[in-house]
């Protein structure tokens, strides 16, 4: 019996940006006995049905962008005689959909570090169930990736996850519902070893995956305070630790290391903890601005964040404490005017943030937002070819409404061009050799260049065209454009790096 384990994709970059790492982390949760899993990425290559033998388990991971692809992949896996199992946020939230479209035996609920090994073993005795619930592990139970099985020189990035769990309620973020509010943190010790992995292999450039990496505030420690909860603030105090803990070992690590990860705004206002992220090498964060206006923030239940120029001034304080910005706007809201678009790309340009990307309002399964369109449908959803709008994933990308959330004063395709609009004034050429002075030499500024024009052909051109066309089109350019790429993020290996504060006789 071989394993099988697959990140479906409908398109097929050639380099992948960052490893996915549920892939490698199934791999080392499948026992010795069953060999090493065959790991199919299709943002590299297309998954080959012919790998696939009658007896063997296909594991596929899905999301909601990619579950249509994931379906195929499964019902042409079971023609083949294969046990189908599916695994990921969508099949957790929609299990009986794998069942009835994606031709599965059996759906995998939840955290899949543990339950795994419980899986392949009822498919060798051949009592594989229709559902296993993995739930929410404690985070001393979080497996480590087998990194050793990554294909060389196929990412730009490698990622490592240290905490799972959000406790912030934004109505378009399902997080805080499936992987819960209680943030669960790996040890330093755990994720340092498999970090120095990594960089044994060449990989310098390290995304820190986690759902938070900021889960606890200073406003939430003053909080518990002023209501004398004394056990809720000592228990704050220690997740608060534990980061500083962290921060403390990744900068012991190869200076020439460069960690990204993801964070609320409230951290601009925490300079301890900025500088804390400077000295540990994380030089830039994914922060979800959201919304430039009070009104759309308090849409999204994202009151806690600032707007306007106060917005602009925290922005710039994570570049002045040397965390460069990933701003994440939405487009969309019913707050949303003319202007706002206009207004957003100057927010962007005044705040000085060194990456943006504006994504149009989605409503994706398991937030707030989603659940309230869903009931305002009912049974009159619009359908497109049989497949009622509130199910949007299962049709077909070209055909798929770019707006699913109708707006009080602008059409969609409105929407739509006004949101490629503020991709195309940020990433112009320009604007982009402006941004790329953050980096020194003027090979460096060129990679800048050349990276910028990759992310926006990724995730503006064929994420936000309407025609197969030029989603076809959009995805050559972004593979002409990744090979040079990532060899930017190249680095040499170091075989002999060492745990800090170990011999690498003691961790090898």
């Amino acid at each position: 019996m071989q394993v099988h384990l697959i990140n479906p994709s409908e398109l097929s970059f050639g380099v992948g940006v960052i490893t996915p790492r549920w892939l490698y982390v199934l791999a080392g949760a499948t026992p010795a006995q069953y060999g090493d899993p065959i790991i199919t990425d299709e943002t590299l290559e297309p998954f080959d049905p012919d790998r696939v033998h009658e007896g063997d388990v296909v594991g596929i991971g899905i999301h909601t962008g990619n579950a249509c692809r994931g379906y195929e992949i499964g019902r042409r896996s079971r023609e083949r005689g294969a046990w189908v199992v599916y695994g990921g946020i969508h099949a957790t939230l929609y299990p009986e959909e794998a069942h009835e479209l994606g031709a599965a035996h059996a759906v995998a609920k939840g955290d899949g570090d543990v339950i795994w090994g419980t899986v392949l073993a009822d498919c060798t005795n051949g009592t594989l169930q229709r559902i296993y619930d993995g739930g929410r592990i404690a985070a001393d139970r979080f497996l480590p990736a087998r990194w050793d099985l990554l294909p060389p020189r196929s990412y730009m990035w490698a990622s490592v996850q240290t905490v799972r769990g959000c406790p912030k309620h934004c109505s378009f973020c399902s997080v805080w519902r499936t992987d819960g509010q209680q943030p669960r943190q790996r040890s330093a010790d755990m994720v340092i070893s498999e970090i120095v992995q990594l960089r044994r292999l060449g990989y310098r450039f390290i995304a820190l995956a986690d759902d938070n990496f900021y889960p606890v505030t200073l406003g939430d420690i003053e909080l518990a305070r002023r209501q004398n909860n004394h056990h809720r603030t000592e228990e704050l105090l220690g997740i608060r630790a534990e980061r500083f803990d962290l921060m403390e070992g990744l900068s012991q690590l190869p200076s020439d290391m460069v960690f990204f990860t993801q964070i609320t705004m409230e951290a601009a206002e925490d300079p301890e903890f900025l500088d804390a992220m400077r000295k540990a090498h994380i030089k830039g964060a994914l922060v979800g601005v959201e919304a430039v206006t009070a009104e759309g923030l308090k849409a999204v239940y994202k009151e806690f964040n600032a707007s306007g120029d106060e917005l602009a001034e925290q922005l710039r304080t994570f570049k002045r404490h040397g965390v460069h910005v990933l701003g994440s706007f939405i487009f969309g809201l019913p707050t949303d005017r003319e202007g706002t678009f206009e207004a957003t790309a100057a927010l962007a340009k005044q705040a000085e943030i060194t990456f943006a990307q504006f994504v149009m309002m989605t409503p994706f399964p398991g937030t707030v937002d989603f659940q309230r369109w869903e009931a305002s449908q009912g049974e009159n959803a619009e359908r497109v070819q049989g497949v009622p709008v509130t199910r949007y994933w299962l049709i077909p990308g070209e055909l798929r409404p770019k707006l699913m959330i109708p707006h009080p004063t602008m059409p969609p395709d409105e929407i739509r061009r006004r949101t490629q609009g503020v991709w195309d004034s940020f990433y112009s050429f320009s604007e982009i050799w402006k941004r790329a002075h953050c980096v020194q030499s003027f090979k460096s500024r060129i990679a800048f260049l050349f990276i910028s024009k990759l992310y926006r052909q990724m995730y503006a051109n064929t994420g936000i065209a309407t025609d197969s066309a030029r989603r076809k089109s959009a995805n050559r350019w972004a593979r002409w454009l990744a090979r040079p790429c990532q060899r930017f993020f190249q680095a040499k290996p170091m075989p002999d790096l060492a745990v800090p504060g170990t011999t690498l006789s003691r961790v090898s």
